[in-house]
């Protein structure tokens, strides 16, 4: 029935309200479908308060899905691929998805075969840390990729 109620029960809505004006507190339907409708006495500001501060904490304790980008051309040399190899299972290792990312300048687009194989090896050499959300998607002048960390056990 609600705080300080002398007795829960079931009592016609008149007798409810009595109670409740005499505890100067509220009457609030919890659940109109049941039967009979299930109703509580409170204080409906203290209520809402409530409901707002526990949305609030839900709210900061769910995960925050960080994005890094990593960004290099079709024509990346070894070293360079390697090193930006290594800060991208780094990302995935601390809980943050990956977007690779190839840009392609001027006529550089030819090469759109060659920059969806640099990321397909990018997503190969990265399987011990995350998996391939999607295959490579050419948007415009870039082509993406992400790439999601592994669940941790």
């Amino acid at each position: 029935m609600g705080d300080n109620v002398p007795e829960p029960g079931v009592y016609p809505i008149s007798k409810a309200r009595e109670i409740a004006d005499g505890l100067e507190l509220d009457l609030v339907e919890i659940s109109a479908v049941a039967d009979p409708p299930v109703c509580k006495i409170l204080d409906y500001q203290k209520y809402l308060y409530q409901q707002k501060k526990k949305a609030k904490e839900m709210k900061s304790n769910s995960a925050k899905i960080v994005i890094k980008e990593i960004r290099f051309g079709p024509n990346t040399d070894e070293h360079d691929f390697q090193f930006k190899l290594k800060h991208a299972r780094e990302f995935l290792e601390e809980g943050s998805k990956v977007k690779a990312t190839i840009f392609f300048r001027g006529r550089s687009i030819m090469f759109a075969q060659q920059g969806e194989k640099q990321l397909l090896r990018f997503a190969v050499e990265l399987e011990d840390s995350g998996r391939a959300e999607n295959m490579p998607v050419l948007e415009g002048k870039r082509m993406t990729m992400m790439i999601a960390p592994l669940k941790k056990k």
